[in-house]
């Protein structure tokens, strides 16, 4: 008895037959489902300040996270985690922490590689969130040879010198590792951690160019409508599916540790 599995060009993810020979020409369901090829690009700082900041889970195994969230069929093949070097000129122990996690997840999670953007700082001017009303004042003037002291309204300049710091090419670099890893048919889902609108037309290009599965991983309880437009399912970040989701400590075979302070 011979047995002979057939894969529907069209719904090749999820459809799966048999056909045994000497049986005639019936087909029957299979029992499995073939693996999905997966990758999942992580905007790492989208993640950290929508899902992370000011929680315990910030030691946190990605592998782990998605392997909860996606269905057991979907094979994770690759993690591109997309972050900037942060900086210590508010908290001098920032880049310390920083490095200690990237470093945990590289030597914990095979499948991971990591990728860097930048941060771009300007000095501009902006209004303040709150207006601040006129202040009254005490003036002194001189007036006919006599000095003369009055009360009058000052109105602050609403506009402060401020400088902006805005991280720059994780959504470029995801963008483009998507488009590329599609075209070169490294996956069959690609699932996206992230709310950045910007990354739209990709999506859209992967799903219907390319014709792979899109998947949205959301940090947010109301995603991005330009996202949903183009996914194939959507799965919402809680802090239950993060408390399950931590690497050990300290990661096996090394030294290194949670930090104290997260």
């Amino acid at each position: 008895m011979t047995i002979i599995i057939y894969r529907s060009a069209k719904h090749k993810l999820t459809t799966h037959t048999i056909s045994i020979c000497g049986a005639g020409s019936r087909k029957w369901p299979l029992l499995f489902l073939m693996p999905i090829r997966t990758h999942v690009y992580v905007d790492g700082f989208n993640l950290y300040y929508r899902s992370l900041k000011d929680t315990p889970y910030k030691w946190l195994d990605l592998k782990v996270l998605f392997s909860h969230l996606l269905k057991p069929e979907n094979h994770i093949d690759k993690i591109k985690y997309f972050t900037t070097k942060v900086s210590g000129k508010l908290d001098p122990n920032k880049p310390t922490r920083q490095e200690t996690y990237i470093r945990a997840i590289e030597k914990h999670i095979p499948e991971i590689s990591v990728y860097y953007g930048h941060f771009l700082s300007n000095e501009i001017k902006a209004p303040l969130a709150e207006t601040v009303p006129p202040q009254k004042i005490k003036v002194t003037i001189h007036q006919d040879g006599k000095e003369k002291i009055i009360y009058a309204q000052a109105f602050p300049d609403q506009l402060v010198h401020i400088v902006k710091t805005e991280e720059k090419g994780s959504d470029v670099n995801i963008a483009v590792h998507l488009l590329n890893d599609a075209w070169l048919d490294k996956y069959d889902c690609a699932v996206v951690v992230s709310n950045d609108s910007d990354l739209a037309e990709s999506l859209r290009i992967v799903k219907e160019e390319r014709k792979k599965v899109v998947g949205l991983i959301t940090p947010v309880e109301f995603p991005s409508k330009e996202l949903i437009k183009h996914a194939s399912f959507i799965k919402r970040i809680r802090s239950g599916v993060l408390s399950v989701s931590q690497l050990p400590n300290p990661i096996p075979g090394t030294n290194l540790y949670k930090p104290d302070k997260w």
